[in-house]
């Protein structure tokens, strides 16, 4: 815009300029000496001036007198020095000056130009004058101003279509984009059902495509992944081991419900520990021996009253490559197989013991008699007597051990019928005060005086038992309650009914049992005076046979003790009251 308004100021200029022509007749003028005349002749000059952008021209001569006006109006300073500074420069230097100003009054702007008039005579230019000229600038500006509002609507215009086409171009290109960006999006989050438009074979085409391939592939992935997860999660929670899986740093990753079950915890309060300490293992093992040494390892966890030992199989987590990802923990509960490996190494301890002792009692008799103590007639029946009564001894054991067996394995079998409890214990205990009247019980030698003090109820209570069994249990009770009594003890024997349950209870005066030894009674072999129990005769067996038995009639037994004041041994047995016509049914 700035270059056409140049270009059109100096098309203007061009066109308001005096032509040579006047030129020459303005100075032709001016050299006449007859000053009437030569006014004449310059007015005429300048009436004849035919440009419409000319306001305004003034001809001076060279003494700065004003010669000629082409405004008719202003005429009249004709004659007049003129008081233009300018002009009088122009006249003093004879060059040219032009100007562009702007008058406030009118609000136009002008073109000012002096032009001097110089006559050649001889090498030098004489100033005879000066051309005031005064032109309007105001059709230059216009036109400038209506290219420039044609300029300004062409290119708001243009710049409104480049956008309108810019955005419809853009739209077209990005719209693929944005379905790509919002598919793969949507891939992100999980949902594989889009499908990207394809608009075209361009790259674009082939993007979409692309993508449209990949988001099946993924789908057709993620879902075998899914199921595979599935089935290693129902794999996992219906194992009856535990399973733990962790990084290559030892911190657990994967856990199942089993393992959560044999380590107390929650998921949430175990991932991410190391595996050292939640197995309690840290002293003993470094995870750099649990990478190198695959072999499994005995973890005891037993504590509060709960016994679990497990028995912990480790395995590596290895890629292709070889690297080495992590580790898989198998976990074993073995503390039944720990607990009856002890108890068989304890059980062929205890009757190795057992046998032991009298068979070398047996042999240091037998060697005593064969080296001549058969012929001495007090000794020989007295290493006899002792021989056949370590030899009893033995007999009563593996027949206790033979019970034993037959209950573990299930082939013992109860001879059930419906006894009156209250007759049957009694008749027990009477058979102990017969035994205490003769002082003879066969291989018991019960040689100490007791009292058995009875309370039983005065109701008879029918129950359905194995006699002899029963029989059994009690004698052995009575047995230890005699032995373990103090000379001149009383026995008190309870049987009464309660809550469908009918109790028999022993209580004696003897040493009592301590509370450590309490839950260990009903053990086999167990003797809480070893050397007194062995020395009266004691198989460490009766105990764990009446247990036996009593639990086969679906019963309990337990015993209450104080050490030193005696011990109490209780029976219970369900119980459901008969009436007359039953029993009689039942016979």
């Amino acid at each position: 815009m700035q270059q056409l308004r140049n270009e059109n100021l100096k098309d203007f200029k061009q066109r308001v300029e005096l032509s040579t022509y006047i030129d020459n007749s303005l100075m032709a003028a001016l050299a006449d000496s007859n000053v009437q005349k030569s006014d004449r002749k310059i007015n005429s000059i300048l009436s004849d001036i035919n440009n419409a952008n000319i306001q305004e021209v003034q001809i001076i001569d060279a003494k700065g007198t004003i010669r000629g006006e082409s405004d008719i109006s202003n005429r009249s300073i004709i004659g007049q020095k003129t008081t233009s500074d300018n002009i009088k420069q122009v006249l003093y230097t004879g060059r040219t000056y032009t100007e562009t100003t702007y008058n406030g009054s009118d609000n136009k702007r002008y073109y000012i130009s002096i032009t001097p008039l110089l006559s050649t005579s001889g090498n030098t230019n004489n100033v005879v004058g000066a051309v005031y000229l005064r032109a309007n600038l105001e059709s230059v500006y216009e036109s400038t101003s209506n290219v420039v509002v044609i300029f300004t609507v062409a290119s708001i215009i243009a710049t409104g279509i480049g956008m309108i086409l810019a955005f419809l171009v853009a739209k077209e290109i990005t719209k693929p984009i944005e379905e790509m960006q919002k598919q793969t999006a949507q891939i992100a989050r999980g949902d594989y059902s889009g499908q990207v438009t394809k608009y075209g074979n361009d790259e674009l085409g082939d993007l979409a495509e692309g993508i449209n391939n990949l988001s099946v592939r993924v789908e057709e992935t993620q879902e075998a992944s899914e199921a595979e997860r599935r089935r290693l999660d129902s794999v996992l929670s219906h194992m009856s081991d535990g399973v733990i899986a962790t990084d290559r740093r030892g911190g657990i990753t994967i856990i199942n419900d089993k393992a959560l079950d044999f380590l107390e915890v929650t998921e949430e309060e175990i991932l991410g520990k190391s595996i050292l300490d939640v197995l309690a293992i840290r002293d003993q093992y470094t995870l750099r021996d649990l990478l190198e040494n695959n072999d499994d390892i005995i973890v005891d966890m037993s504590e509060n009253g709960r016994d679990l030992i497990l028995n912990a199989y480790f395995s590596l987590i290895q890629r292709e490559s070889g690297f080495i990802s992590g580790l898989v923990c198998v976990l074993h509960d073995v503390t039944e197989q720990q607990k009856i490996d002890r108890e068989r190494k304890q059980f062929v301890s205890n009757v190795s013991h057992e046998l032991r002792t009298p068979l070398t009692s047996m042999r240091s008799y037998i060697e005593a008699l064969n080296d001549g103590a058969w012929k001495d007639p007090k000794v020989a029946p007295e290493f006899l007597k002792v021989t056949q009564d370590e030899t009893d001894r033995m007999i009563r054991m593996i027949n206790d051990l033979l019970n034993l067996s037959r209950m573990d394995s299930g082939t013992m079998k109860l001879d059930l019928e419906l006894v009156n409890l209250t007759r049957l214990v009694d008749y027990i205990l009477n058979r102990f005060d017969m035994m205490l009247e003769k002082d003879n019980n066969d291989t018991r030698e019960i040689k100490k005086n007791y009292t058995i003090k009875r309370d039983l109820a005065e109701m008879d209570l029918w129950v359905e038992l194995d006699t002899d069994k029963f029989i059994q249990v009690v004698d052995n009770i009575m047995n230890n309650a005699i032995k373990y009594s103090p000379d001149g003890g009383v026995i008190t024997c309870r049987l009464f009914e309660t809550h469908n349950h009918v109790i028999l209870s022993i209580t004696d005066q003897g040493l009592g049992i301590p509370k450590k030894d309490l839950k260990h009674v009903f053990d086999r072999f167990f003797r809480v005076d070893k050397a007194r129990s062995r020395a009266q005769g004691g198989t460490g067996l009766g105990l764990a046979i009446s247990k036996e038995v009593i639990e086969m009639h679906h019963g309990r037994i337990w015993v209450d003790s104080v050490e030193g004041k005696g011990s109490t041994f209780y029976i219970s047995l369900p119980y459901e009251e008969y009436n007359e016509e039953d029993l009689w049914d039942e016979n």
